[in-house]
């Protein structure tokens, strides 16, 4: 009796669902959130091997034939438009290890209804694709920085490429790639002592420096737990060295924007654990095996292949990016157990 009663809770949830789905508002939530941006992973490799973002015991990647086609990204972002897509990053993985990068962009700016097109990179391989990129469409980068220092780079990263990526900072912010953002995972007791030469990249360079909470996210997060640090704190170190002034800078995105007087940057703070920002989250993200992820920081997500491994028609990507909107949670929880065991931030584009 209580295994059909369980049976005939799920086959209604399910109806209830569906009939949902059929209804919906176009890109608004069943919180109200307006979800008008996409992340894009499209692959899960990378040239590093930061110790945030992979596991200590190593990765296992997709095969190459899991990984969604180009064209395949395409039909998924041309569905995302006519429900209230307007704005897409590409991520990874590194987005510049997978070949055919440029002419990808090209494609995605052609898309009529496309407001924006913008990238999450370490910035290792962009100096030789900068130039190329900018033709194509790309509007604007964030660049994965976590240090200044040779051997620390080499000890978060895994990887001795810190020159490599100072060169694809200097390339970005030569061709026109606006704005430039440098993204600054800050870790107690790693780099938390380099924050004040990171401030001052933006007196000299018109960077965003963005100094991001620690995310206990995937299989690092074990190991990890004692490299958070609260950017209240940060903001508190910044403060009592130079003055902090609100910026007029408002980006798209959760940071809280301040600048040092005289300088050409500003100084980011973004901070997903200590002060959520749920409420205002307008994105899902699109692994780079073909799943619509609605929360970063919660298992769920929405399968875009049939049966057979191939990605659905429109149609089906149409009422399956309606069900991943509504099955958006109201906020994350970090600390829960079961999101340990998932995927590592390198697997969902971050």
């Amino acid at each position: 009796m209580k295994y059909r009663k369980a049976n005939e809770n799920k086959t209604g949830r399910a109806a209830k669902l569906k009939g949902e789905v059929k209804k919906l508002a176009v890109s608004r939530d069943k919180f109200g959130r307006k979800i008008e941006y996409l992340r894009i992973s499209i692959t899960d490799r990378c040239n590093l091997r930061c110790r945030y973002c992979m596991p200590p015991e190593g990765v296992e990647y997709k095969p190459h034939e899991s990984i969604l086609r180009y064209e395949e990204i395409i039909r998924i972002v041309r569905v995302g438009i006519e429900l209230g897509i307007k704005r897409v990053r590409i991520t990874g993985g590194e987005p510049l290890v997978r070949q055919g990068i440029v002419g990808f962009i090209k494609e995605l700016a052609g898309l009529e209804g496309l407001e924006d097109i913008s990238m999450t990179t370490n910035a290792t391989l962009l100096a030789g694709k900068a130039a190329g990129l900018k033709r194509a469409g790309l509007r604007r980068v964030n660049i994965s920085l976590d240090s200044l220092r040779r051997d620390r780079y080499r000890e978060i990263t895994g990887r001795d490429s810190l020159d490599q990526a100072l060169a694809g900072i200097k390339s970005a912010l030569r061709v026109g790639l606006s704005p430039v953002k440098l993204n600054v995972v800050v870790m107690r007791g790693i780099n938390d002592d380099e924050i004040p030469d990171l401030v001052d990249l933006t007196l000299d360079y018109p960077l965003h420096v963005r100094f991001i909470e620690y995310m206990p996210l995937g299989r690092t997060v074990q190991s990890q737990l004692n490299s958070y640090i609260s950017l209240e704190e940060i903001k508190r170190r910044i403060g009592g060295r130079m003055e902090l002034i609100p910026s007029k800078v408002k980006g798209s995105g959760p940071a809280e924007y301040f600048k040092v007087p005289a300088a050409r940057g500003t100084i980011g703070f973004i901070t997903p654990v200590s002060h959520s920002f749920c409420t205002r989250c307008n994105r899902l993200r699109l692994t780079a095996d073909g799943r619509l992820r609605p929360c970063l920081a919660d298992n769920i997500e929405v399968d875009l292949h049939d049966g057979e491994g191939r990605v659905e028609d429109s149609e089906d990507i149409r009422r399956k990016f309606k069900e991943a909107i509504l099955l958006k949670p109201g906020s994350h929880n970090f600390f829960q157990e079961d999101i340990f065991s998932e995927r590592n931030m390198f697997q969902i584009g971050g």
